[in-house]
């Protein structure tokens, strides 16, 4: 059996958030807090003159605040894991084997969804099985609970109030019945884990019902995928990930998420196929990535890469989910190589707060590795003299809590999206 999923609530849509922005009222992002029955008896008005039906709109009326579904909101725990311990996790042999079931099972599907969005059938497989294990585990979360949790908390209120009347329209729709309202505990719905306001702007027919159902219905799953990626700026006939070999002496503050070379510059400064042959020579941009410093697993990550950031902006899930694609398009498992250690926890948290208090945006002290913290460290490795590969270690965590009397650092001198082509600047790369 396959290991227990996750929500993603890192996934932040731009198709959405700006049909959000122009679509929710004035007052939307301001209507949170407070007493949650008023809330919610406003909620039932807005939803009624917006045109869903008395029956749909009577569902919102006994809704009750889920506190678990804040708790999991506050804390994912799943992101402070290192690339190879989470990619071992859900790269497994059963995503593997039942991702090529479905390749093989639905290829004329896909086909279609190639051909129609551009997007291959690897990389949606491998959404399909990282979001649900291919539709077997969806969630159990009552979605209009979760949304109405979200709605009614302050922190992203303009997100997830207008799901909730997009909810009812499914149900007005007879896309969905009430008691298939279920799914993620930040909303999501179906196989592909989709927001409402998504699956009714990108949800597409696949089977020729006329319909849309993503919870039972694979080729509805396929084609919305497809359109999905599409949507996010997929490159048809463009590689999104590549396993590579890097060279010892290589100049490592060339790596990094967002900066990109042509890949025959790449191929000057010494990097390589992962079979060690040579890389054209050609002006495809890419991004060498070291999701665990110089030392461990390496990757040329081109243009589409940042399509996975924009589904999740978690650079872990991301390269995981890519890394995925690449398996069920018959790439070998990588090479793990021997990182050096890295921080978790309450090291990284520590890291984060002396990086700050040199001056660096770290972002939320949160032990997490973002790009933020990454670009924060990649500035200490230069000004101490050590090899700028942004992974941090506890020997870097050591010397910078030894060197107290280090002056104040400021912001990297070379912004983390400076020379950004490749890599989508917009997800700051959790």
């Amino acid at each position: 059996m396959p290991p227990p999923l996750f929500s993603h609530s890192r996934r932040v849509l731009p198709v959405l958030m700006a049909a959000v922005a122009a679509a929710a009222p004035a007052t939307a992002s301001a209507d949170c807090g407070g007493d949650f029955d008023a809330w919610r008896d406003r909620l039932v008005a807005e939803a009624r003159a917006s045109g869903i039906s008395e029956g749909a709109a009577a569902l919102l009326a006994q809704l009750q605040p889920n506190d678990k579904v804040l708790a999991m909101d506050r804390a994912q725990a799943v992101f402070t894991q290192d690339w190879l311990t989470f990619a071992g996790r859900m790269v497994n042999d059963y995503r593997l084997r039942i991702g090529q079931q479905q390749l093989d099972e639905f290829a004329d599907v896909f086909a279609r969804a190639e051909q129609r969005y551009g997007a291959p059938g690897p990389v949606i497989a491998s959404f399909w099985g990282l979001e649900t294990d291919y539709g077997a585990v969806q969630g159990d979360f009552d979605t209009l609970t979760a949304l109405a949790t979200l709605a009614h908390d302050c922190r992203r209120p303009e997100l997830f109030r207008p799901q909730l009347i997009d909810a009812l329209r499914l149900v007005d729709l007879g896309w969905l019945g009430r008691g298939e309202l279920r799914g993620a505990w930040a909303g999501e719905l179906g196989q592909v884990q989709v927001l409402p306001s998504d699956y009714l702007s990108l949800g597409t027919d696949g089977d020729g019902d006329g319909e849309v159902h993503l919870k039972d219905s694979k080729p509805d799953v396929i084609m919305t995928a497809a359109r999905m990626l599409h949507e996010l700026g997929w490159r048809a006939g463009e590689p999104w990930l590549e396993e590579v070999r890097v060279p010892e002496d290589m100049s490592w503050q060339q790596a990094g998420v967002y900066r990109s070379h042509p890949r025959e510059q790449w191929a000057a400064l010494g990097v390589q196929h992962a079979d060690g042959s040579a890389l054209p020579s050609d002006g495809l941009e890419a991004s060498l990535l070291l999701p665990m410093g110089r030392n461990g697993p390496a990757f040329l990550a081109y243009p589409n890469f940042a399509v996975f950031l924009r589904w999740n902006q978690s650079l872990v899930y991301s390269t995981t989910a890519a890394y995925l694609a690449t398996r069920l398009a018959g790439a070998p498992k990588v090479d793990a190589r021997d990182p050096d250690p890295g921080l978790r926890g309450a090291q990284m948290e520590a890291l984060q707060r002396l990086l700050a208090d040199r001056g660096h945006d770290v972002g939320a002290i949160d032990g997490i590795l973002g790009a933020k913290t990454r670009a924060a460290v990649r500035a200490e490795q230069l000004r101490l003299g050590l090899p700028a590969d942004a992974w941090p270690t506890p020997g870097l965590l050591a010397r910078l809590e030894q060197d107290t009397d280090a002056p104040n650092a400021g912001r990297p001198a070379t912004s983390p999206h400076a020379g950004a082509s490749a890599i989508d600047r917009s997800s700051d790369g959790q």
